[in-house]
């Protein structure tokens, strides 16, 4: 279950309580893409790291999910002038250094390297670690249909995990791909994996989550031009 990360007395542990039994995968899944932002994928920036392999690995997932109209979604921590610089969000006591998260800033924008489709995915801003607290997400994910949530994005121990815990108590099976979620540092990234992996979802490889977009159903208003989303004349 967890490839020996804490030894053999750990997954033992693990085993006879009971976790890591896989998650059932649905026919409509959505890839929620959390927090790729310049804040978090240019180094250049105090919160953030190089994160330009998962830039690319979240790239291709996306791009797997094109021809079936799998729903995607990115997030991005936002906050006002006034939340930034003010006292009112308790979590900026903690992590300061998320301060510089400004509304309109660069540091907030969506980094250009991901095929984002304007009009077409959707944006959540949110003010905390997981995506879907304080957040319209559950509610869109429910409207689209879907029944399977694949996270990707950073950080891995902050709010990649904290998504995948909302999720599956939001009542969809989650699927993490390793090389499309990234931190800024390795001990604590590979704890959160071995967590979701034993408790909240599948942490699986970039292969196997492209395999599974493959196969999914191509919606039948997938397989024509999208007529209804155009303005009449």
């Amino acid at each position: 279950m967890s490839g020996g990360l804490y030894g053999a007395g750990t997954d033992r542990t693990y085993e006879k309580a009971g976790f890591g039994a896989p998650v059932r995968r649905g026919s409509r899944p959505a890839i929620v893409v959390v927090d790729l932002t310049r804040g978090f994928t240019d180094a250049s920036y105090p919160s953030g790291a190089d994160l330009s392999d998962v830039v690319a690995a979240t790239t291709s997932l996306i791009e797997a999910g094109r021809p079936a109209d799998v729903p995607v979604v990115f997030t991005a921590i936002a906050y006002t002038e006034a939340e930034a610089s003010g006292d009112s969000i308790a979590w900026l006591r903690k992590a300061p250094g998320l301060r510089g998260l400004v509304e309109g800033s660069d540091a907030v924008a969506i980094d250009p390297r991901l095929p984002m489709r304007p009009g077409h995915d959707l944006l959540v801003v949110k003010k905390g670690a997981s995506a879907f607290y304080g957040t319209h997400l559950a509610a869109a994910l429910t409207g689209l249909g879907c029944d399977t949530v694949v996270v990707c994005g950073a950080t891995t121990s902050g709010c990649v995990r904290a998504t995948a815990v909302d999720a599956v108590q939001s009542g969809f099976p989650v699927l993490v791909p390793s090389a499309c979620v990234g931190d800024r540092a390795d001990g604590p990234a590979a704890a959160a994996l071995f967590d979701i992996q034993a408790k909240y979802g599948d942490v699986i490889s970039l292969d196997d989550a492209v395999r599974y977009l493959g196969s999914v159903p191509v919606p039948p208003a997938a397989r024509s031009p999208r007529m209804s989303r155009r303005p009449r004349a």
